[in-house]
């Protein structure tokens, strides 16, 4: 389909965008859903900012960290599932 071109977005709009990603520690698919645009677009633009220097090369250290904590966070809230889960179904038994 060449000649057809999606919603141009401003260059503050893909700048905050991939600051989101790079900086604020989300996923490409959360910030996708949370801006309404395709996350093929910020990988564009992430790449396009990384290249152009207006964004760090690599993620910050506090970035990082953040990301860390929050897939442990994520873990962690599932494994408090099951156990809640499991403490239900041993206590039924022991009625």
């Amino acid at each position: 389909m060449a000649g057809k071109r999606g919603k141009r977005y401003p260059r503050d709009f893909k700048l905050n965008a991939a600051c989101l990603i790079v900086e604020g520690g989300y996923s490409y698919r959360k910030a996708a859903e949370r801006l309404g645009v395709s996350t093929e677009s910020l990988r564009r633009w992430v790449m396009a900012f990384r290249a152009s220097g207006d964004l760090a090369e690599e993620e910050s250290p506090s970035a990082g960290k953040l990301r860390k904590l929050q897939r442990e966070l994520a873990e962690l809230r599932i494994e408090n599932e099951i156990l809640k889960k499991a403490a239900a179904y041993f206590a039924k038994e022991s009625l």
